[in-house]
């Protein structure tokens, strides 16, 4: 497993891009000031800070039976192979709160919450993000 980011799930979006891109420097792997989802990293690496807007999420969560309206954030781990992951973990007692299925067309994720209810997704990448190109 690989930490890819931390999530924070905002309701204002705009506010809270801006100040981790503008107060804090961060780098936006694209620019995306009104959300959904973003994802700024402090230098080159994989790790990264990503937002994103919490009622989106939360109806994510909700058509599946997972009321997200109370979080505020999620650990992001990267798999090779979610479905392993998915069947290993639920064999020491993992309860996944969504099972894994396609999220856009370049992965497929599983969410399952720790005792204190935080949640973590598990995402096996399909498709690697086109990196951007300078105008």
């Amino acid at each position: 497993m690989e930490l890819t980011q931390i999530r924070l799930l905002v309701s204002d979006f705009p506010a809270v891009y801006r100040f981790y891109r503008d107060v804090l420097g961060l780098k936006p792997q694209f620019e995306a000031e009104n959300g959904p989802y973003a994802k700024l990293s402090p230098d080159a690496g994989h790790a990264a800070i990503a937002l994103q807007d919490r009622e989106q999420m939360a109806g994510l969560l909700e058509q599946l039976g997972t009321d997200a309206a109370g979080h505020r954030s999620l650990v992001v781990l990267r798999v090779d192979d979610l479905d392993a992951t998915h069947t290993e973990l639920t064999s020491r007692g993992a309860r996944f709160v969504r099972d894994p299925a396609p999220m856009g067309d370049r992965m497929r994720v599983a969410h399952l919450a720790d005792p204190e209810g935080n949640l973590i997704e598990f995402q096996e990448w399909l498709a690697l993000r086109e990196p951007a190109k300078d105008a």
